[in-house]
């Protein structure tokens, strides 16, 4: 199955740390603090789950979560965690698969978009935007080419490896800004990390 971690869960996260160190966390622990309390959000590729906890740090208990992850393993693992008083429905699928029939205040894609190539990000891009309520956020973590020259080859070897062991189909980074732009969401915070190779973008979408 593409873009499927399966092979990649019982080490994902500490291979993160050992390339990235802290970087993909603290880059979406960054975009946290946006959230409204009594939200409901709609997590796409949440991984093994660790933001969960993070969320019920910060919300122990007003929460309404829809979480999908297409490894079933990844699934697993973020069964385990700690959601405290939050409600959290995990759905164990690819996102193009999910009858999505509710809408959300919150998005939340952390490090999703770059496993597609661009015409499949277009696609998963539409749905997803159906399903934002009009001034919603949504919170965007990814890759980005930012002009530094060992980049795009850190980018290929990570396209190569998880091609590989995952199935990732991507070659290259999508233009997800411009999906953003054509729909007239406007960028309220923008941070990066790792010299720039990782940008943490919180949109609101219009009402």
């Amino acid at each position: 199955m593409a873009n499927n971690y399966d092979n990649a869960a019982p080490f994902y996260d500490q291979l993160s740390r050992l390339v990235f160190g802290k970087a993909l966390v603290n880059a979406q622990l960054y975009l946290l603090q946006f959230i409204p309390p009594s939200s409901t959000i709609l997590i796409v590729g949440g991984g093994t789950g660790w933001i969960l906890e993070e969320l019920t740090k910060r919300h122990s208990h007003s929460l309404n979560i829809t979480y999908v992850e297409i490894s079933a393993k990844m699934m697993a693992l973020s069964g385990k965690k700690n959601t405290g008083g939050n409600s959290v429905t995990f759905v164990n699928s690819a996102i193009e698969d999910v009858a999505l029939t509710s809408t959300f205040d919150v998005i939340i894609t952390p490090f999703l978009f770059d496993n597609f190539k661009q015409e499949k990000a277009d696609k998963i891009f539409a749905r997803l935007n159906n399903v934002l309520k009009n001034g919603g956020i949504w919170l965007n973590a990814d890759f980005e080419l930012s002009g530094k020259w060992w980049q795009p080859i850190l980018l290929k070897t990570m396209h190569l490896f998880f091609k590989l062991l995952c199935g990732v189909e991507a070659s290259q980074l999508p233009n997800v800004k411009k999906l953003f732009d054509q729909k007239g969401y406007q960028m309220f915070k923008n941070q990066p990390f790792f010299g720039k190779f990782i940008c943490s973008s919180a949109y609101r979408k219009h009402l």
